[in-house]
């Protein structure tokens, strides 16, 4: 298949790493059981995260002051990418990552040495958006943060809150102001890890326990937890698009390619009727297609992120929107097709694709709903 975004010495480098790392860390069904996306246990999740940080790939796009590699979001997607296809638990990655960016672009240089930094040695930070009212209509949220002389006091709650339960910080958007529209007083505010008031409860899924509710009550952070300015948390957000769905398309794409080799491998393998079950033309046209899919995913993504990189105060809302819509779609599709061409195999524990399978078909879900990306290519088209 061709290697889209690996088009340096350093690049080729990166990613060689990161499948040594894999072989090393994830090569046995034994190690594979231990630090699986499934894993309940919040210090191998911890550890995982801190052992990616010290090789340098959490920080990978971020300042290298700081502690970063000072790279760009083509390097955190070669990365995402890899541990996706390795079935490296990466949830904390992925948000620490966004948490980061979010902090050097607004941040204050106390924030940038403090958050930055700890994210680079491993710290994990998560970022608490959707509420049980407000999931894909993020505007509506209405956990408040009422401004007092010294601080905040923070009331009301967050859900679907990925690695809060053991993450070191939490990076919340809340309302500080009710005046003007529904996209206006929205704040973005650092709360640690601990902070009295706050209770986090993870919520039990289909695959495994990594979101989390998360409650505050009479919670109080000081002033200088503020992150960038009061009242100016959507447009804060929307600022990072370009950054948090391209490097979440590309673990689409790795885990997409995950379930393709072990779907190839298996019908390569397996026969019925005298021959392997990848000589029958029914499965083989359909191994085309979806490698077909496969690589459209890689040129959106790979093409995209170099814009991106290029030109890094251009959002790209149309083009990251497709990048999110067409990696989750075709991961769901070949998740399905996979549990189909692998047939009862697939369907056991011991082989991986059900667990593929859990993963997979949410992807069109989080992150920003299929239907949502839709809506918003759309209304690029002035539609």
């Amino acid at each position: 298949m061709l290697t889209t975004g690996v088009d340096s010495d350093q690049r080729r480098a990166l990613v060689a790493a990161l499948r040594d790392y894999v072989k090393r860390e994830v090569g046995s069904p034994e190690q594979r059981q231990r630090i699986s996306p499934d894993t309940e246990d919040t210090q191998v999740l911890r550890d995982v995260t801190r052992s990616l940080a010290e090789l340098g790939w959490v920080g990978v796009a971020l300042p290298e002051e700081y502690g970063g590699g000072g790279g760009g979001i083509t390097d955190a997607c070669l990365i995402m990418e890899e541990l996706w296809y390795g079935r490296v638990p990466a949830a904390a990655v992925i948000v620490s990552m966004i948490v980061g960016k979010v902090i050097e672009t607004f941040g204050t240089p106390e924030q940038k040495e403090r958050v930055i930094s700890g994210i680079c040695r491993g710290e994990i930070a998560s970022i608490a958006m959707s509420e049980p009212g407000a999931g894909s209509d993020v505007g509506s949220l209405t956990c408040r943060a009422v401004p007092t002389a010294d601080g905040y006091v923070l009331n009301g709650q967050k859900t679907w809150t990925s690695a809060a339960h053991y993450a070191d910080r939490i990076l919340l958007v809340a309302r500080t102001s009710v005046d003007g529209t529904k996209h206006q007083g929205l704040s973005m505010l650092e709360v640690p890890a601990g902070t009295a008031g706050m209770t986090i409860r993870p919520i039990a899924t289909l695959g495994g326990s990594e979101v989390n509710d998360i409650y505050f009550t009479d919670a109080f952070v000081p002033r200088e937890n503020l992150v960038g300015v009061q009242d100016q948390g959507w447009g804060q957000l929307m600022s990072g698009l370009n950054f948090e769905r391209l490097v979440g398309a590309a673990g689409f794409l790795g885990l997409t390619r995950r379930i393709f080799d072990d779907t190839v491998e298996h019908i390569t393998g397996r026969q019925q009727f005298g021959q392997p079950i990848s000589k029958f033309q029914a499965i083989r046209h359909r191994v085309a297609d979806l490698a077909t899919e496969i690589e459209c995913c890689r040129m959106l993504v790979y093409e995209l992120a170099a814009r991106a990189d290029a030109n890094p105060g251009t959002a790209y809302l149309r083009e990251v929107s497709m990048a999110k819509l067409k990696t989750s779609e075709v991961l769901k599709t070949m998740a399905v097709e996979g549990m189909q061409m692998t047939g009862g195999m697939g369907y056991t524990k011991e082989f991986g694709m059900e667990a593929h399978l859990r993963h997979g078909i949410i992807a069109t879900v989080y992150g920003g709903a299929s239907e949502v990306q839709r809506d918003i290519i759309a209304k690029t088209f002035e539609l």
